[in-house]
């Protein structure tokens, strides 16, 4: 009989999931990445640019993004219950082959009709990915190390929004659309495809759990995150959405801009493995409330247009708060939601999430009117930080609302 190899046991052993949970999350995170890779590049990337010849004015474009993103955040709540009641595979699978066969309409496509049609399915297609991959994590994810896992395969599908948009825009102008279609084809078969090594059902510890009879304190766990799961997004994209347009006014060139996100950005990634043990160690609310504070605080410091030299000592605090905040706020949703309920409740928050999400450039929108050509960069600096400010003394206030489950304090105290 052949001996385990001490060196690669003691390697899994390492890692922060369960050994025989990690290739399933690791197909998760490719499904999705293969379906963002697509839905990013598709609608605004090669739509936005092939558009007269789909017949589409550029009115339908927008329409047909709007109607696949509220589509999405409408069905993230039933595609969470789904996901729970009947596994993983069959919802994600179900939502893949929904994807391949709306774009493969694009092969039929001629009028604003069809493209509305197409990305309202395609919407409901995309809808389990997020709450799937996201629920699939933290079943894997090791007691007390939540906060980081999630936050480590969250950020890394992120990179391939830009990619997505990237390539389609390029290839829309270069090759004929029928055979940019063809790689967006190609491209979600292989999620279909991957979709075939994820789990069946959850782990059987949930599965036994689940078969309990469900009492309202998933709901008494569940209310308190609401509000912090709007303004979670709300304030994320209130500035993200305007930064390009901000930019020339506060002095900053786009070699500046691009600067000053690599070191906020640099500081989130590098200050995350601390920052996370932090919140996995049963310090979430402690985590996301300083969060929210450096955000605001570095806000404010933006509502003021100093020199471009301060902006590069505010990026960091900006950086460092998101560094506590995106675990915090990962760790915060494990550790409250009792895990047999926890797909349903989580495709409540990521709807909304998503809510939030879509409601911050309008509001970024208000704040710049209101304060006009000279004062907006400070109007919408100023409501984010306040927004901002507000949500972390929130979470400090109202501290009794956010406990952790006691099952996972004891492990949360011991994580290393």
């Amino acid at each position: 009989m052949t001996e385990t190899n001490p060196q690669k046991k003691s390697v899994l052993a390492r890692i922060p999931l369960r050994p025989e949970l990690l290739w399933a999350v690791v197909s998760a995170a490719a499904v999705l990445m293969f379906m963002e890779f697509v839905r990013s590049g598709f609608y605004m990337g090669f739509l936005a640019r092939t558009n007269e010849h789909f017949h589409l004015s550029d009115f339908a474009v927008g329409a047909a993004w709007s109607a696949h993103l509220y589509t999405d955040t409408l069905m993230r709540g039933p595609a969470g219950a789904a996901i729970q009641r009947f596994g993983p595979k069959k919802v994600v699978m179900a939502g893949a082959a929904l994807c391949l066969a709306a774009m493969s309409l694009l092969l039929l496509a001629q009028n604003n009709y069809m493209i509305f049609l197409i990305a309202i399915l395609h919407g409901i297609g995309f809808s389990p990915m997020w709450p799937a991959t996201m629920n699939m994590t933290a079943d894997a994810a090791k007691e007390g190390y939540q906060g980081r896992v999630l936050s480590l395969v969250s950020t890394s599908i992120m990179p391939m929004t830009g990619a997505g948009l990237f390539a389609f825009g390029v290839l829309a102008t270069r090759v004929a659309p029928t055979y940019v279609i063809l790689l967006a084809l190609a491209v979600l078969g292989a999620g279909l495809l991957l979709t075939f090594m994820l789990p069946s059902r959850r782990p059987a510890h949930i599965e036994e759990a689940h078969k309990e009879k469900v009492s309202s304190s998933v709901w008494q766990a569940l209310l308190p995150l609401l509000p912090a799961a709007l303004m979670q997004t709300l304030t994320q994209s209130l500035i993200g959405s305007w930064i390009m347009k901000l930019a020339p006014r506060m002095g900053l060139s786009d070699l500046d801009l691009i600067g000053l996100l690599v070191v906020g950005g640099a500081l989130a990634f590098g200050a995350m493995p601390f920052t996370g043990k932090v919140a996995d160690r049963g310090r979430a609310r402690f985590a996301v409330a300083l969060g929210y504070a450096l955000v605001g605080l570095a806000f404010l410091g933006f509502a003021t247009l100093p020199p471009v030299w301060v902006l590069f000592v505010l990026a960091p605090i900006a950086g460092l708060g998101y560094a506590f905040l995106t675990p915090g706020w990962a760790a915060l949703i494990t550790q409250m939601l009792p895990e047999a309920q926890r797909p349903s409740a989580w495709g409540v928050l990521m709807t909304v999430e998503s809510a939030g999400f879509a409601a911050g450039p309008l509001l970024g929108g208000l704040a710049l009117a209101q304060g006009g050509a000279a004062n907006g960069p400070r109007w919408l600096f100023a409501t984010g930080a306040l927004l901002s400010l507000l949500t972390a003394l929130g979470y400090t206030v109202f501290k009794r609302y956010f406990q952790p489950r006691t099952e996972l304090s004891a492990a949360a105290a011991e994580a290393k």
